[in-house]
């Protein structure tokens, strides 16, 4: 019942109109957006762009899809984005963008935006990891992509004291209907690691198809507030997670036939917004509060592990604020910090220093 009613709810909140996008003042700021070559990231990174950052970095599994998006935003007279590889299928890719970020980058990064995401698949998929798709590309990715991103950005808070840099994990309201709020998650807990429960064929054919998706946008979630909790209190990064709101958007690319389709078809000529709308609540959660946004002041601090919704600060799911979910989180984290630190040192190491 409180599932029913929180997605009432999010329609009726869909009726309103959205505020104008929020403006700030970006100059000499690097911007990462994942996932920026169609939907809500590119929408976001053309919002970014009109803002005048030192840089803006298109982060897509496609450098043709990439470099016809920045063609778009240059036609808005920024000359100043690039497109560099990132597949989140691949922690190789997510390694290798590291890497080439400490080539190339400067050193500076204010805006990381993970963005980037599937939609679920009606049949069983693991990457070459070893970790099932949905999982991987849209929770223990960003997860370990941000972590590899994260020295950089408190080396940046450190060199800039005027900025404080920001990490946004865009989750959704579907996290209200994950199944690990359910009995399952109990049984899934046994087993000797979480992820790779989670990831398994045996928890495939436990729920729908969709449940999968929901699952992720939770730990997106779990994975910002537990981050931004072992952040120490003088360190003035902010991360948070947002709910970009129901959108039309290419993440529905491979469920539009069928029934499904129909009913998504429907659903986004009556409540959806538009990806540009949408965009809005990105842009939203990396700049509200900040010294660089252009109008009334805030208090940067109550977007600390914040989960946004509507451009406002919003209360996550029963479970995910209960003992429970609080539990999940830290064994989520616990999990996806060892698997990060095993497989680059480079967190490791930041990991043993600052946590």
């Amino acid at each position: 019942m409180d599932q029913v009613i929180a997605t009432l709810f999010a329609f009726l909140q869909q009726l309103k109109p959205l505020p104008h996008v929020l403006q700030a003042d970006l100059t000499g700021k690097v911007v990462i957006v994942t996932g920026a070559n169609t939907g809500l990231g590119f929408e976001a990174a053309k919002h970014f762009a009109k803002m005048n950052p030192k840089k803006v970095i298109l982060a897509c599994r496609s450098e043709e899809k990439g470099e016809q998006a920045i063609q778009k935003i240059v036609r808005t007279g920024y000359m100043r984005a690039e497109v560099w590889l990132l597949d989140l299928s691949s922690f190789d890719s997510v390694q290798a963008f590291a890497d080439r970020f400490e080539k190339e980058g400067g050193g500076r990064l204010d805006i990381l935006v993970e963005n980037a995401a599937v939609a679920p698949v009606e049949n069983y998929q693991k990457t070459k990891d070893g970790y099932m798709t949905t999982v991987q590309v849209n929770a223990l990715a960003p997860s370990f992509h941000s972590l590899l991103m994260l020295p950089h950005m408190i080396r940046t808070a450190q060199e800039h004291p005027e900025t404080n840099p920001r990490i946004v994990f865009v989750s959704s309201g579907l996290h209200e209907s994950s199944t690990l709020s359910t009995d399952i998650s109990r049984e899934i807990l046994a087993k000797p690691n979480f992820i790779d429960a989670l990831s398994s064929l045996e928890y495939f054919n436990q729920i729908p198809t969709d449940n999968h998706y929901n699952d992720t946008k939770l730990l997106n979630i779990f994975f910002a507030r537990a981050l931004q909790t072992r952040l120490s209190k003088s360190c003035p990064i902010v991360v948070n997670s947002v709910n970009p709101g129901y959108c039309i958007s290419d993440l529905r690319r491979s469920i539009v036939s069928g029934p499904r389709g129909w009913f998504f078809w429907l659903m986004d000529r009556l409540v959806a917004y538009s990806s540009e709308e949408g965009s809005r609540n990105l842009i939203h959660a990396a700049l509200a509060g900040s010294t660089a946004t252009i109008g009334a002041s805030e208090d940067e601090t109550k977007y600390k592990g914040a989960y946004l919704s509507t451009q406002k600060v919003a209360s996550v799911s029963k479970f995910a604020r209960s003992e429970a979910g609080l539990r999940l989180q830290e064994i989520f984290w616990a999990d996806m910090v060892q698997m990060a630190s095993e497989r680059d040192e480079r967190v490791a190491k930041f990991v043993k220093t600052h946590f």
